[in-house]
């Protein structure tokens, strides 16, 4: 199967029919959105501190219900023990997590589904995409970020130091096709990350998400960054598996390496990580699939498997149908 950026240039791939289909894919939305949840996570931005808990007030006891509570000593001990159980679970409860609002810069934001996580996290946003038809679907479902029409090769044109981080899902790949005579991967990748340094604050992460066609792009990839003045490196969540393998770019402007760990990769290996930091990254599980669900389909929403047996359940199959449910190829 061709690569999108093998068929067509950007611009032109993401016409207004393919953005609409883009946009309305049930799959599709799930997938961006798992995305840019992890992107987010691997920002690493500035965390608020957890709300203080309300203390419920009890009203005021009469004389009369004094004198009965006197009466009925042993009930009240009862009530005590319950009310502290009921406590002790209120506090086990997990806090949810919460960020710092941030002025964050959306690269490739298409329709606006990775816009979307943005803003559920309480950000405020600049997206900028080369596909009119992304963009014109994104106004219609008026997303709150601010679009810009610019093809990233060409560079930023943002003030220097305005963004407290940016992420970018499905998009640098583009960055290394030659779409005519002129362009140059080369310069267009330098380009990028140039003017990416000079808009991000010193100390802000950069998180790209891409699919690489081999480890030859991404040290090609990774090396532009380097020179731009990036620290940081390539996380790979779920390296053992073929399918749910994905990359990350995680890039820091301006300090080094002792000050910025990079991030620890999913996996589904038992690994040696500490209990505070399996504890840490199950709560944010917990808030990545709860944001989630707000796009009506979550892991519990998943469709059933049309196998054999699903298909002789269905009324008026007969019970030695020889169809065997597996899916046909493609008729070319």
């Amino acid at each position: 199967m061709s690569r999108p950026e093998h068929l067509a240039p950007a611009s032109v791939f993401y016409s207004a029919t393919e953005a609409l289909k883009y946009s309305q894919s049930s799959r599709i939305r799930y997938i961006q959105a798992e995305l840019a949840e992890r992107c987010l996570e691997l920002l690493n931005l500035p965390r608020l501190p957890p709300k203080p808990k309300e203390l419920k007030s009890s009203p005021p006891i009469s004389k009369d219900a004094e004198m009965q509570e006197d009466g009925e000593g042993g009930a009240e001990e009862i009530d005590e023990d319950e009310e502290m159980d009921v406590e002790e679970g209120d506090e086990e409860e997990d806090e949810e997590v919460r960020y710092k609002p941030s002025l964050l810069l959306d690269i490739g934001c298409g329709s606006g589904l990775s816009g979307d996580i943005l803003t559920d996290g309480g950000h405020e946003w600049v997206g900028v995409d080369i596909s009119g038809g992304m963009l014109e679907v994104a106004l219609e479902n008026e997303v709150t970020g601010d679009l810009f029409l610019q093809d990233i090769g060409q560079g930023f044109g943002f003030r220097p130091g305005v963004f407290d981080g940016a992420i970018s899902v499905s998009c640098v790949q583009w960055l290394c096709t030659s779409d005519t005579s002129t362009s140059s991967p080369p310069q267009r990748l330098s380009l990028f990350f140039t003017t990416l340094y000079s808009s991000l604050k010193r100390g802000a992460r950069a998180v790209l998400q891409f699919y690489p066609e081999n480890d030859e792009q991404c040290q090609f990839i990774m090396g532009f960054a380097e020179k731009a003045g990036f620290g940081g490196g390539l996380v790979v969540d779920y390296p053992e598996s073929s399918k749910r393998r994905k990359y990350y770019l995680v890039l820091w402007a301006g300090v080094s390496e002792t000050t910025h760990a990079l991030p620890q990769a999913l996996s589904d290996v038992a690994d040696s990580r500490n209990e505070g930091e399996r504890v840490k990254n199950a709560g944010r599980q917990r808030d990545r699939e709860r944001r989630l669900k707000v796009l009506g389909k979550g892991k519990a929403a998943k469709s059933e498997n049309k196998d054999r047996d699903w298909i002789l359940r269905k009324e008026g199959v007969p019970r030695d149908s020889k169809y065997t449910g597996r899916k046909r190829k493609v008729a070319f």
